[in-house]
């Protein structure tokens, strides 16, 4: 079993940056690969940003290439995403996730679990 809780959401303006960090429970981190979905008010969720179990490849939703980044600590059991030049259509909720198997990164049904979530709000 993986816990995990997503922090660093908050009420920003456009262009102004964000760090989200998600915090998982246990000694088996390292095994999984983790991913960052998100989800608007009336939408589905949908595929931010994935990194491998290692940290050593990085998977980006196109609208965010180049603004936001994906990274992760094993030593501290943490993912971060560090997200710059916000816009207003980044206004969701923000759930981190973690993958034991070997799916797709870009589908939630790859994730074996997932925190609560974590409010971004970008405001115009």
């Amino acid at each position: 079993q993986v816990q995990l809780v997503e922090s660093g959401g908050g009420l920003v303006q456009d262009g102004d940056s964000l760090r989200l960090s998600c915090a998982a429970s246990g000694r088996t981190f390292s095994l999984y690969a983790m991913g960052w979905f998100r989800q608007a008010p009336g939408k589905e969720r949908e595929f931010v940003a994935a990194i491998s179990r290692l940290g050593g490849s990085t998977y980006y939703k196109d609208s965010v290439k180049g603004r936001f980044t994906i990274s992760r600590d094993n030593a501290k059991n943490t993912v971060y995403l560090q997200m710059n030049s916000l816009q207003p259509e980044d206004t969701a909720v923000y759930y981190c996730a973690a993958a034991r198997g070997g799916g797709s990164y870009y589908y939630t049904v790859s994730y074996d679990y997932w925190g609560q979530g974590t409010q971004v709000t970008v405001s115009s």
